[in-house]
């Protein structure tokens, strides 16, 4: 077992993230690169007038930091399903109140964090969240906004924060004890393409009844249909936002990197089945997947059972969630039904 953990640790050490893509991502967190030609912003027609969803993108836009641009212009429709992930979030913390208080979310690898501390901001005292990066200039931006209260920054690679770590580290302390969700962020195919090693080094950190979410790129078994829904990505939406010249840099210098790290969604299922009882897909759009997964089926559909519908037009939808996924039997609940009065 140390072998294999040895050899995890040294595999991620020489990781593109780390290497290759090092230089990509600390031009572009720090704002010097790679800033759309207008910023993204939410489509509130996708909403139907839900007055929780408009309320909780109105504190999650005062605080983007440098990479928001990039990353949520790079995404077809990432930040409506951030503000639909963040107020199931709030929602599912008030659910088991009286189980865990404050509720502790870790939400790896997402930049500087914008969701962690839009969390921590409007949970007020409910909830603590840890946000990690490799990248100083994230940890600048988790900072722009002033010091937040109940939200913590990792200055390193997810892997690296080990519980050796966190029993050490007076400002991890509070976390002891696990994370009720874990949210990893487009960070795993920056990486390789073994995910169950991968999800069964960050499962350590959650607790027994926890949830963990996985936001991906996944590869398609048929490569031509991978490449037709990059197409409408490309063409569709980042063209509103990026040059072409641009859009072609990225895929050269980035995207060849990232794509051999990418896996398909059977291989997903798999390595999370090895791991988990239960799981399902919560959200599709082209290549990309948010898939939840935990040991305890009654959480999972009190998670899914608080989420909005997907707010995204129904030409990027491939998979109409939610989804059961093979390996990983679970009946998943409706979501919540849409509401222009709130709660």
């Amino acid at each position: 077992m140390e072998q294999q953990m040895g050899d995890f640790f040294k595999d991620c050490d020489k990781a593109p993230r780390l290497n290759e893509m090092a230089d990509f991502f600390s031009a572009t967190a720090a704002g010097r690169s790679g800033v759309p030609i207008k910023m993204p912003t939410v489509d509130a027609r996708l909403f139907q007038g839900d007055v929780t969803l408009e309320s909780f993108t109105s504190v999650h836009r005062q605080i983007w930091g440098r990479f928001d641009p990039h990353y949520l212009a790079s995404i077809p429709y990432r930040l409506e399903e951030e503000i639909r992930l963040g107020d199931a979030f709030l929602r599912y913390a008030d659910a088991i109140a009286d189980i865990a208080l404050p509720a502790r979310f870790y939400l790896l690898g997402a930049a500087e964090g914008t969701l962690a501390r839009t969390l921590a901001q409007l949970g007020n005292g409910k909830i603590q969240t840890l946000s990690c990066s490799p990248n100083k200039e994230n940890e600048d931006s988790f900072f722009l906004h002033g010091r937040p209260s109940h939200a913590t920054f990792f200055l390193g690679p997810f892997h690296h924060l080990t519980r050796s770590r966190i029993v050490g580290t007076s400002a991890l302390r509070h976390f002891i004890d696990g994370f009720d969700i874990i949210l990893e962020d487009t960070t795993f195919q920056m990486y390789s393409p073994d995910r169950k090693a991968q999800i069964g080094f960050v499962k350590r950190h959650l607790k027994d009844g926890g949830i963990f979410l996985l936001f991906e790129k996944l590869r398609q078994e048929d490569n031509a249909e991978y490449l037709r829904r990059e197409m409408q990505k490309d063409y569709g939406y980042k063209a509103r936002f990026f040059t072409q010249d641009e859009i072609t840099k990225k895929k050269d210098s980035i995207l060849k990197h990232m794509n051999l790290n990418e896996t398909t969604l059977s291989k997903v299922s798999a390595a999370l089945a090895a791991h988990f009882n239960y799981g399902c897909v919560t959200w599709n759009c082209g290549n990309f997947y948010t898939i939840a997964a935990s040991n305890n089926a009654d959480n999972l559909r009190r998670l899914i059972s608080v989420m909005a519908p997907p707010c995204i037009p129904n030409e990027y939808v491939y998979v109409k969630t939610p989804a059961s996924m093979p390996g990983l039997p679970f009946e998943p609940p409706p979501f919540r039904r849409l509401a222009a009065s709130g709660m």
